[in-house]
């Protein structure tokens, strides 16, 4: 585990502003207000959380830091109960029982499935590695369509039915989610451009293995995408992106199509979205992709073991672009491995995007 930077938490949400945005300006009134309301929350918590990082570092560690991490999460779910105000009203603590509502019991699985794959896979206890207790909330506002990680907690929107579903639908979304909590305590990659990219690919990855180590799947079984189930049924769609093919998770009369590149190639030179964080993780995501397919088996294993190591490991700049960051995964390879087939996968992965490794 690695800490060696100021924490500097961000506002991440899983649905990108450019997707919003072609929602914005759609024929359909009702399906414009509900993308520009989403739209203004969305602004109105990045605001906040940058003026609660310029008030200063805030307390990040559980009670009791200093003894051995825990094994077991410490989870609490509340319900904005359609507001804004948070946490909101607790409803479901650590050890107790399932509730009546759906969205609350899928939460706090959610939040489970992620402590067991970094606390079994990689020996982290919780995002921040020493056991951090993990708060979410559902029922946020009304009809938002956006699930987000403030830098303390995780919130989740209902959708509006009509184009998303509930946010705590798909395992992967919320994995993503906890996942920038993770990088916000280890390598803290700065959230713009090909960092920002890197950084939203880290959570894509991890958000993934989450899902599969969850259903026992191996890498050639996996789906690889991004918010599957979370696109209602009227939507020309299968999720919200995809880390195998990029550019092909929706093509849709209201969304428009699927942006992201998977090649250096065809990467995306925009003022947007922090230089297009959303769009151009499509790159490292699908090297990634390759890495396992490559190696097969359990994709959490060697293939994300080199991802994890790399992102704990204390090399990677915050500032850091692909190449920096393939470099270094092939150092990690070879590493961990010695410089056999995963070394060889590696740079044979970053190849195959146009990223080069020097």
């Amino acid at each position: 585990m690695s800490t060696h930077r100021d924490i500097t938490p961000v506002f991440c949400t899983i649905v990108p502003p450019h997707l919003l945005d072609a929602l914005s300006q759609h024929s359909n009134a009702s399906l414009a207000d509900v993308a520009r309301r989403t739209l203004e929350r969305d602004t109105l918590e990045r605001t906040r959380r940058s003026l609660t990082v310029a008030a200063g570092p805030q307390a990040t560690a559980a009670p009791g830091a200093e003894a051995d991490p825990p094994d077991q999460p410490e989870r609490s779910i509340h319900d904005a109960a359609h507001g804004t105000a948070l946490p909101g009203r607790k409803v479901r603590g650590e050890g107790q029982q399932p509730v009546k509502d759906a969205s609350v019991n899928r939460a706090y699985s959610g939040l489970g499935a992620t402590f067991e794959l970094y606390l079994k896979a990689y020996g982290r206890s919780s995002i921040d590695g020493r056991g951090l207790p993990l708060v979410a909330t559902v029922h946020y506002d009304r009809e938002y369509n956006n699930a987000f990680w403030n830098g303390d907690q995780m919130v989740f929107g209902d959708g509006d039915g009509e184009i998303f579903l509930d946010f705590t639908l798909p395992l992967d979304v919320i994995g993503h989610e906890l996942t920038h909590g993770v990088t916000q305590h280890t390598a803290n990659l700065t959230y713009a451009d090909q960092p920002g990219a890197l950084n939203e690919s880290l959570s894509d990855v991890f958000g993934s293995l989450i899902k599969q180590y969850a259903l026992g799947q191996t890498a050639s079984e996996a789906d690889w995408l991004i918010g599957a189930g979370l696109l209602a049924p009227g939507v020309s769609g299968k999720a919200l992106r995809s880390m195998k093919a990029p550019g092909t998770a929706y093509d849709d009369d209201v969304l428009g199509k699927d942006p992201q590149p998977g090649s250096m190639k065809d990467y995306v030179r925009t003022e947007d979205d922090n230089g297009g964080v959303h769009i151009n993780s499509g790159i490292p995501n699908r090297a990634f992709y390759l890495l396992a397919e490559t190696l097969g088996g359990n994709a959490w294993e060697r293939a994300g073991q080199i991802w994890y190591d790399v992102l704990t490991g204390g090399d990677l700049a915050s500032d850091a672009d692909f190449a920096a960051f393939a470099r270094l995964t092939a150092s990690a390879a070879q590493t961990r491995y010695g410089g056999g087939a995963e070394q060889e996968a590696v740079l044979k992965a970053w190849s195959q995007v146009g990223v080069s490794t020097g």
